[in-house]
């Protein structure tokens, strides 16, 4: 097989973003892609200039065909390695059996999962009524009752910026968890503080999210949900090539997506939680900018060791002129 460009790991957003750009570099380009991406459950995605209430897989069916329309190569199969190459670059590993896939770097955009509350239920409305980002969703639900779930510190402030989509909001709690200077931050924006146990939601017979049943009996009504999840990166690639993290334990990168290793990138959300698409979008084209440098850079060296030694000094132009 030959040895591509670039592989990119990934393609949502950020991977064919890349792959554009790189393929339009005339770049030999590969994005290998497991299927899975995190925003599938919703309808529409927003905020996005000129794509503001497309469907994901829209996107994401457009964006490949514009790959492949400048000979970007696009596979459905997923990555379990990645191994430096003895003969230069790195070699992936892929699941379903076909060969190994060489190429001279790596940009990794596998996202992330959202880990959400152990609250029946929850999973299957994400996406739905069970949200996580309000400036994604929130123009959608404005106006409505709508409710926080919290628990984790910071979730006060998340409320208090829900709050900006309606005036009827609940923040649901466990019992001690904010101070009083949360809560009275809460009560002057009129945000109603729940205390207690979430037991499962409460869901009407139009398959509509009518509230959250406490553990108590008690019901608190709300027709959408916003919880913010835990994010736990796709970066099992990146670590396993000795990648570095920060204290939280993301990879890190630089300004242009360059990791700690040599030849290996990451952009979007395996890297940055907060990106949404068209942030995600962004850092994949800006990636594949640097990328593409730092491979022009080799293509210069490599040109000039292949050169070799000069035969004899250059004649200046004028020179040339003069002769003639």
């Amino acid at each position: 097989m030959r040895r591509h460009d670039v592989a990119i790991i990934g393609a949502g957003a950020a991977g064919l973003s890349a792959a554009l750009v790189l393929a339009r570099a005339c770049r030999d380009v590969v994005v290998l892609d497991a299927g899975h991406p995190r925003n599938a459950p919703a309808a529409h995605m927003h905020g996005f200039l000129s794509r503001d209430g497309m469907a994901p897989a829209d996107l994401l069916g457009t964006g490949r065909s514009e790959v492949r329309g400048y000979g970007g190569v696009v596979v459905d199969t997923t990555v379990t390695g990645i191994r430096p190459d003895p003969a230069g670059g790195f070699r992936l590993t892929l699941t379903d059996g076909r060969p190994d896939v060489p190429a001279r770097h790596v940009l990794v955009t596998t996202g992330l999962r959202d880990e959400l509350p152990a609250v029946p239920g929850l999973r299957e409305r994400w996406g739905r009524d069970v949200l996580h980002c309000p400036y994604c969703h929130g123009h959608e639900v404005r106006g409505r009752r709508l409710g926080v779930l919290g628990g984790d510190p910071g979730s006060h402030r998340y409320a208090q910026i829900v709050r900006q989509w309606t005036d009827d909001l609940v923040h649901v709690v466990p019992p001690g968890r904010l101070t009083a200077d949360e809560r009275t931050a809460l009560l002057a924006r009129r945000v109603e503080v729940v205390e207690g146990a979430v037991d499962h939601l409460v869901v009407d017979d139009a398959d509509h999210l009518r509230g959250l049943q406490m553990d108590d009996g008690c019901v608190v009504a709300c027709e959408a949900l916003f919880v913010p999840p835990r994010f736990v990166p796709h970066d099992a690639l990146l670590t396993g090539l000795g990648c570095d993290v920060d204290d939280r334990g993301w990879v890190v990168v630089d300004g242009t997506g360059r990791t700690s290793v040599a030849g290996v990138w990451a952009a979007g959300n395996v890297v940055d939680p907060r990106a949404q698409v068209v942030t995600a979008a962004g850092a994949g084209s800006a990636t594949a900018v640097a990328l593409n440098a730092d491979l022009v850079d080799d293509d210069v060296r490599t040109a000039v060791r292949d050169l070799g030694p000069h035969t004899g000094p250059t004649r200046p132009h004028n020179q040339i002129e003069e002769d003639a």
